[in-house]
């Protein structure tokens, strides 16, 4: 972790949760499919849109692919340098990639488009980028698919949607299909994987519910106070269980 982020800021909060996130089983396996579909060769150009921490930019890099990653964070952009050093990081947005007219041959946006006021315009410039015959692969979670073990459905199918109204475009991994169709990209497939996690570590995650419910004025801290405790006890005495499917979609440029 970069020694330039304070600890306890927001944004180390997240970098600390995505590391978490990154090591849990899975993951590499899930990050490993994203390479398989983008197809790139050794020497290809490759843009990690939202490329966080770096990781896949990073991995990319060792097997010879020309990976260039691509955040709108200075500090995620830190990190990144400092983890990856041999590995090319650019301060830009999703609709303004530093990247001319068919100069790459891979695009992959991973856990960002939920992110985004307006997908569709990321995607332009996704074409834009992309030569034709070039792979796009785009994954990440429905803020609205959530499953959380409870023994308070209700209040958890509230908290749940309380998160998911903070999110530009919460809804955007089930639309992935629909998007890429719409934009002209053939050969278009969709996948869904399922992370299950029972390890206390993902408990923030959770727990971010509650916040995000009281800062949005949905409930009162009172209110979540016992559904966090609930959630961590769970977590104490190995009965925590999150389920989140994530989607991976990819296709081509025509």
């Amino acid at each position: 972790m970069s020694t330039s982020t304070p600890a306890g800021t927001p944004m180390q909060s997240l970098i600390a949760v995505l590391d978490v996130v990154d090591d849990l089983p899975g993951a590499s396996e899930a990050r490993e499919r994203t390479y398989q579909l983008l197809a790139a060769a050794p020497g290809d150009c490759v843009v990690d849109v939202g490329c966080g921490t770096g990781r896949a930019v990073g991995e990319m890099h060792q097997r010879g692919v020309r990976a260039v990653g691509v955040d709108i964070d200075d500090t995620m952009l830190a990190v990144a340098r400092e983890r990856w050093p041999a590995s090319p990081f650019q301060l830009a947005d999703a609709y303004h990639l530093p990247l001319a007219d068919g100069e790459a041959r891979g695009y992959r946006a991973d856990k960002l488009y939920h992110a985004l006021d307006d997908p569709g315009r990321a995607l332009l410039e996704a074409r834009r980028v992309l030569v034709p015959g070039g792979r796009i692969v785009l994954a990440g979670q429905d803020w609205d698919t959530l499953v959380i073990d409870s023994d308070q459905p209700e209040l958890t199918r509230l908290l749940v949607a309380a998160r998911a109204d903070t999110v530009a475009s919460p809804r955007v991994a089930r639309a992935y299909r629909t998007l890429l169709l719409d934009h002209e990209f053939a050969d278009v497939s969709v996948e869904v994987h399922t992370g299950i996690f029972t390890d206390s570590r993902m408990l923030p995650v959770v727990s971010g519910l509650a916040d995000a419910a009281v800062a949005g004025g949905v409930l009162t801290r009172a209110e979540v106070e016992g559904w966090v405790g609930e959630q961590t006890e769970r977590a104490r005495t190995g009965r925590f269980l999150l389920v989140v499917p994530l989607f991976v979609a990819a296709g081509t440029r025509r």
